[in-house]
């Protein structure tokens, strides 16, 4: 078992306001195997461990236990164009010390 894989995804579940049947319709599993995820009795593949990450907002590395979720260097990007990625990343940068 990864260390504190089950209690993360648990949280980062609740925190979202979902339910396992509604993180199970997410990823196209039964609502028993989300609970068994979050009880530690099961470990998720990493091709769900990766859908787990986009729905979660997160990397796999926070849900592997490699980093914490530090939510002031998050941005929500989705929508945004190549080239508005890009001219956000050039503006962050240049403002950088």
């Amino acid at each position: 078992m990864i260390n504190d894989l089950p209690k993360k995804l648990k949280e980062l579940r609740l925190k979202y306001r979902l339910t396992q049947k509604e993180v199970a319709l997410q990823l196209d599993i039964s609502p028993s195997i989300v609970s068994s995820y979050e009880t530690g009795e099961r470990t998720p593949s990493t091709e769900v461990l990766l859908a787990l990450s986009y729905l979660y907002k997160c990397s796999t590395d926070y849900l592997l236990g490699k980093e914490t979720i530090d939510t002031a260097a998050m941005l929500d990007v989705s929508g945004l164009t190549p080239n508005q990625i890009h001219a956000l990343i050039e503006l962050i940068n240049s403002m950088k010390p």
